[in-house]
This record gives C-alpha cells, structure tokens and sequence, in this order.
C-alpha cells in the first residue's frame, strides 16, 4: 500500500463503526471489507502485514488471522504462508452470451493467460462424441490447459472441437474462438449446465487451493449456424474467486 497509515487510521474508524456485540474478529474483517471497497483497491495490492494490524489497531494477531481467513475464505483476499496477503479480484462471467474465456476476461480489464496440460488429437469420449454428434472413431482435437487471470489461476479447461473443424491443437495458442474466428467457424449459441463440485488432491494443486475448495463446474455445447455442433468444454472454476452473471428479462 502508497499510505499505509492512512489505510489503517481508516480501517480503525470503521471498527469503531461496526456491532460491539459482534466477535472482534468479525467486527475487524467488516472494518477491512469497507475499507477496501471504500478505497476502490484493486486485485494484486497488499495489505498491512499482521503484525503491523495488530499493533495499531490494539488487537490480537490471533483476532487478525482470524478476520484475514475469513476473508480468504470469501475469495476477498490471497494469504500464502509466509508471504503477503494480496487482495483479489473476483471475476464476473456472464452466462448470457457466448464468450471465450480470454475474451471475457479482457473485457473486464483484466489479462488473460494458460498453461497448457496438453493438446491432443485423439478418439472422442463418450461423453465428447454424444456432445459433438460424432461416432466412435471421429477424432477431436482435445485441449486441456489451466486458465489464469493477471497470473492467478482461475480454472481448469478441457474443450473438445473435431478435427474435421479444428485440423490441429497446435494453432491454438491463447484464444480458441480466435481461431474458430478465422477458420469460419465461430459459434453462434450455445448451451450451458451448471453443477458444484468440490476440489480433489489434483485440482487444488493445479489451482494453488485447498484440497474441498468449492468447484463451479460448466459444460458448454456450442453450435454453428448451421446447426453443427463445434464445440463441447467442461471447464472447474475456483469457486471462491469466480462469480457468474446472468441477464434476467422482465
């Protein structure tokens, strides 16, 4: 933080401010939530360290992790042992129109990235060839890939697209629509199932989590405007650091 004593001076206020009959933990992480939307701080900035809260706010440390995990807890901020807390963006997706992950996340300001797990052409799944209308040995391309946000991971993306659309995973490189874009084959709609799920051993590995970390699982069927499926993707979000958004009509 620019003003650190200035932050902690306003946070000190806003404690004041907040229910005596509430826990001081509580009451302590109000102060910070309001503070922080208050001063419009963006993702990626750090807070003042414990020690530093609990000497000039007059509070415990013990009252100060407790308030900073509930925080964590909530997506509000990022703790790593030993390291600083950074605040969190948490990233909206719409779900009423068809956008590509980087697509999305680029329009909210913020800069898209992946690490690719693999790019394979390979016979379909079950699942993948019901979706895609294939048979059994019409092949897909199969992408698989950790998406991120300004260098975070946010999600795990398996997409499947044929091979008869899509002749070779290696030219994708950041943006699947992109390339579908120039291939003349960008979809036009598309169809979305929602689930939960919790994180296993792997996936929170893969997305720097705790292992039971919540999952908001999608698959998404998108189609040309002929009526051709062209892609099929179950994607696992980071549930503490993704919302979803949905346009509802009167």
């Amino acid at each position: 933080m620019t003003d650190t004593s200035a932050l902690i001076s306003r946070i000190r206020t806003a404690l004041t401010q907040t229910d005596p009959a509430a826990p001081l933990y509580r009451r302590l992480g109000t102060a910070l939530i309001q503070v922080l939307s208050a001063e419009g701080l963006k993702g990626g900035q750090t807070l003042p360290s414990e020690r530093s809260l609990s000497a000039t706010l007059g509070v415990s440390r013990v009252t100060v992790r407790r308030a900073l995990e509930d925080m964590a807890r909530e997506g509000r901020v990022r703790r790593r042992q030993g390291a600083q807390t950074r605040i969190t963006d948490r990233v909206q997706k719409s779900l009423s129109k068809i956008t590509g992950f980087s697509e999305e996340l680029l329009a909210r300001g913020s800069r898209p990235g992946h690490l690719w797990v693999s790019r394979q052409t390979v016979l379909p799944t079950p699942t993948e060839a019901m979706a895609l209308n294939l048979t059994a040995q019409d092949q897909v391309v199969r992408l698989v890939r950790i998406r991120t946000a300004d260098g975070e991971p946010l999600a795990i993306e398996r997409a499947a697209v044929p091979q008869s659309i899509l002749p070779d995973g290696r030219m994708v490189e950041a943006s699947l629509y992109a390339v579908l874009r120039q291939l003349g084959a960008e979809p036009v709609r598309g169809a979305q199932r929602i689930r939960a799920g919790v994180m296993a051993p792997v996936e929170a590995e893969l997305l720097k989590a705790e292992v039971g970390s919540p999952l908001l699982i999608i698959e998404r069927r998108c189609y040309l405007a002929d009526g051709r499926p062209v892609e099929f993707t179950e994607t696992r979000y980071n549930g503490v650091l993704y919302d979803f958004l949905t346009d509802l009509g009167a």
